[in-house]
């Protein structure tokens, strides 16, 4: 018997792990949010076009999660944001 996470799941786990490290130190999570996000949506790019081009056997359900990987830290960024008022700890004077 093999266990599959919903994608509500696996995006609730990934907001949670984002928020996690907005709260230990916002100035490094601003950073992998950036960059993180950056490279994934060029991966997911390329994956697209890829397929575009040609059908793999790649499943749906990797396209949803990779955008759900994109969506998640830009989630936790706004959560974060909400609820210290859109202020960040290190543009502070």
């Amino acid at each position: 018997m093999r266990f599959r996470f919903s994608l509500l799941e696996i995006f609730l786990f990934q907001v949670i792990i984002w928020l996690l490290l907005w709260l230990l130190d916002d100035y490094v999570a601003t950073l992998l949010t950036l960059v993180v996000g950056a490279i994934v949506l060029a991966v997911l790019l390329v994956a697209l076009m890829a397929e575009g081009i040609e059908r793999s056997k790649v499943p749906r359900r990797y396209f949803h999660v990779m955008l759900l990987s994109i969506l998640a830290p830009m989630a936790a960024a706004g959560l974060y944001m909400l609820i210290f008022g859109g202020r960040l700890s290190f543009l502070a004077p």
